[in-house]
């Protein structure tokens, strides 16, 4: 091997112009593919893990690329080979050691279309330290640059990270695998008008150099690990928790987010201790696909939170939730995802309940149902009827497959039945011990209903059948189930509407849109006929001003409606929704409404609008929609 000695690297752009060691076209990774346990990484896990991850990266928003060095701490060992997941990187050398390192010679597996390449690094018995030089290229499926227009301030870009569930290997060679854990730093350079914040411990306020250091001191899976980059300013909530966004919308964040402390101090009257310091939020801009992401210490949000009513505020219960679920014990595999999403509705739905009360978490939970009766009626008659099963089998398909409100509302309904069963107070005896005795690790589905077995059930002699629920499809019988006046009110005027009484002598004669909250147009929008006349479709706009003035949530339940009533007037309306709104379960739902339209000139308009607004969209939402409109 040739011995190398690395002086500190003050420009990492200009270290890459030499040609990669040894990148080949190497083995068929299907020889390698997988550890045996999760079908998702190429990672050999079982022989040698990273135990700490250190990250050198230059964030270079003019040829939008990072060049980085990840700097692997492995565990004891006794292989000669590490193999880490890749996927769209240009890998330039890999090294043994730590300060005066030693290149070493590297393979790199055939292309997989979705799980990327397997990086096998040759190692002697006793490596400690693998260092990759790697760069982003144009393909990288984490990243998303967005232009100065495409952000609040409309002055400076801005760069993100999204993760989860495999594309964390497209910007960081990495053991993309949640059975692993580990701890990591970073030291990142990005341009001295921006700055940085990571799923670590955070600067509050931009500095002179453009550099900035990281540190994770708790154990986290590679999909958590998270980078975003703008003109950002923070605003504390309270001792331990803010908000950093854009310093336009600052006053709406501190509004909206009002009882972020208050949701805290919840959280741990339930299930014990926070364990990760410090709860932030990152608002990112429009284009981010989801409406949150649970990166530790630092979530991920969407504007559509800012609904100005705090009526979303559920999503960010969600997202501290995860702080227990999900972050401090997670799923082993993405076939065990609803061990990280039903856990964490649960929870958000209490800490709901503990502060707004009984009622608005009730609400809340009869439309996550309505939602899980959709998404049960889409798998049933789909491709994958299985997949109505807690209990995945994603072998070959993509993770985010299984993202459907099984794993989130079956995975609740679930856990609200075996409380309904158990009671309450025996139920929160048994979760703390849980989040306690598998805090910092993994959990398969299998382990759980052991644990279940041994430390609720049998000792309280509880007859509950895990497995029905489980391992089955639909949604059994004993589910627990909620009712509300108030939406049933809802459906009543709603069932005025389907039986041709105008608005002018039924039940909303006089109504403004802010009557009501957002859950119960939620229902009234739903309950109406999907074959409703245009001219009702136009007065209920007249009156309510749902295409123009409501939030996000209601303007893509309407514009749905709209689709299958015919009521084009507003398609500019919808347009501009489009191509401004990147989260992917608000505009998923127009584009297959339009996709699924008798009308053939509606797929025509769906795929001129995609055409011009794909470029606003986050990867993970474009190829969403790209695969519905034309697969």
């Amino acid at each position: 091997m040739k011995k190398i000695h690395l002086l500190f690297i003050l420009g990492l752009s200009t270290l890459f112009s030499c040609a990669p060691i040894h990148p080949n076209d190497g083995p068929n990774d299907s020889v390698i593919q997988s550890n045996g346990k999760d079908p998702h990484t190429f990672s050999n896990i079982e022989e040698i893990r990273t135990t700490h991850l250190h990250l050198d990266l230059e964030i270079n928003f003019e040829n939008k690329t990072v060049y980085g060095v990840a700097r692997h701490t492995m565990g004891k060992h006794g292989t000669d080979t590490a193999i880490f997941d890749i996927k769209e990187l240009e890998i330039q050398k890999v090294t043994l050691g730590k300060g005066d390192e030693l290149s070493t010679d590297f393979v790199i597996g055939k292309k997989n279309e979705l799980l990327g390449q397997s990086l096998q690094v040759k190692i002697t018995p006793d490596t400690k330290y693998i260092n990759i030089y790697y760069k982003t290229t144009a393909k990288t499926e984490a990243l998303d640059w967005l232009e100065p227009e495409l952000t609040a301030g409309k002055k400076h870009p801005y760069m993100y990270t999204q993760g989860q569930a495999i594309l964390t290997r497209s910007w960081i060679p990495v053991q993309d695998t949640p059975m692993n854990r580990f701890t990591y730093s970073a030291d990142v350079k990005v341009p001295q008008d921006l700055l940085a914040v990571m799923s670590a411990a955070n600067p509050k306020e931009k500095n002179t150099s453009g550099k900035y250091h990281f540190e994770m001191r708790q154990k986290i899976p590679a999909y958590l690990i998270a980078l975003a980059v703008g003109d950002m300013t923070y605003t504390a909530l309270g001792k331990n928790c803010g908000v950093y966004s854009e310093k336009e919308l600052a006053d709406q964040c501190a509004y909206e987010f009002v009882d972020l402390p208050k949701m805290m101090k919840t959280a741990e009257n339930m299930y014990g201790a926070y364990r990760w310091d410090q709860y932030d939020i990152v608002m990112l801009p429009y284009s981010f696909p989801f409406g949150g992401m649970e990166n530790p210490r630092l979530t991920f949000a969407n504007p559509t939170l800012l609904a100005g009513d705090r009526s979303m505020v559920s999503v960010i219960a969600h997202e501290l939730a995860h702080s227990w679920s999900g972050n401090l014990v997670t799923n082993a595999t993405w076939n065990d995802f609803w061990m990280n999403e039903g856990f964490t509705v649960y929870f958000e739905n209490r800490i709901m309940e503990a502060i707004y009360g009984k009622e608005a978490a009730d609400i809340l939970a009869i439309i996550e149902f309505q939602d899980l009766q959709l998404a049960l009626d889409d798998l049933e008659n789909g491709k994958h009827p299985e997949d109505t099963q807690l209990k995945l089998q994603l072998d070959h398909r993509n993770p985010d497959d299984g993202m459907t409100d099984i794993a989130y509302v079956k995975g609740a309904y679930f856990l609200r039945t075996l409380e309904k069963i158990a009671g309450r107070k025996k139920f929160d005896v048994f979760l703390t011990k849980y989040f306690n005795e598998y805090a910092f690790e993994t959990i398969t589905t299998e382990a759980f209903v052991s644990y279940l077995r041994k430390e609720l059930l049998e000792p309280n002699a509880i007859d509950f059948d895990p497995n029905e629920w489980i391992y089955e499809p639909g949604i059994p019988s004993n589910c627990v189930r909620y009712t509300s006046e108030r939406l049933d009110h809802m459906k009543d005027v709603a069932f005025e509407i389907n039986q041709g009484i105008p608005l002018a002598k039924g039940g909303l004669k006089g109504v403004k849109r802010g009557d009501f909250i957002t859950q119960e147009w939620m229902t009234f929008i739903r309950s109406l006929r999907e074959d409703i006349s245009p001219e009702m479709m136009h007065d209920l706009d007249a009156q309510f001003k749902f295409s123009t003035e409501a939030n996000s949530a209601l303007k893509s339940a309407w514009f749905q409606l709209a689709v299958k009533a015919g009521y084009r007037e507003i398609r500019p309306e919808m347009a501009a929704y489009l191509k401004q709104i990147g989260r992917r379960w608000y505009i998923e739902s127009i584009y297959q409404a339009l996709h699924d339209s008798k009308n053939s000139d509606d797929l025509k308009w769906a795929k001129d609008v995609f055409a011009e607004a794909k470029s606003n969209y986050h990867y993970v939402s474009k190829s969403t929609i790209q695969e519905l409109l034309y697969n």
